[in-house]
């Protein structure tokens, strides 16, 4: 079994930073400057922050050689589950933690939450899900 923390690791956090800075000035930019929604400006980021991921982690981080439509498909799965997840959670959890700040500043904390709890999710599922490695038995 592969070590979870590896070189692999090391070129997804590298990847990572590409995509939360591209992601994260969509994100922000649509929900501060442009006044998209909460859910519109997060979804944003991640729908185009995730095009670029797969490509990076398909061909940097996990040299993948596998079906390209295969792979893609389960990306797709991978990164519906991790937004739900991680923004489903965020959201609430720090409407109730900030119950006292404004709406835009929970907006706001809930994305950057959302993205770190996003992050470590993704990980594990492009890890061992997406680009899994099958060992051969010989």
């Amino acid at each position: 079994m592969n070590k979870l923390i590896d070189q692999k690791l090391l070129k997804f956090m590298i990847v990572g930073v590409i995509n939360t800075l591209f992601g994260a000035a969509i994100m922000f930019g649509l929900y501060n400057l442009a006044g998209c929604s909460y859910w519109v400006s997060s979804a944003a980021n991640y729908i185009l922050a995730s095009i670029l991921s797969y490509f990076l982690n398909k061909h940097f981080t996990f040299k993948h050689k596998g079906d390209m439509a295969g792979s893609f498909i389960k990306f797709a799965v991978n990164i519906a589950i991790c937004y739900f997840i991680a923004y489903g959670a965020a959201k609430p959890l720090v409407m109730s933690l900030a119950s006292g700040s404004s709406a835009r500043l929970q907006d706001n904390v809930a994305m950057l939450a959302g993205m770190v709890v996003f992050t470590g999710l993704n990980y594990l599922g492009q890890r061992f899900f997406v680009f899994r490695e099958h060992k051969s038995i010989t």
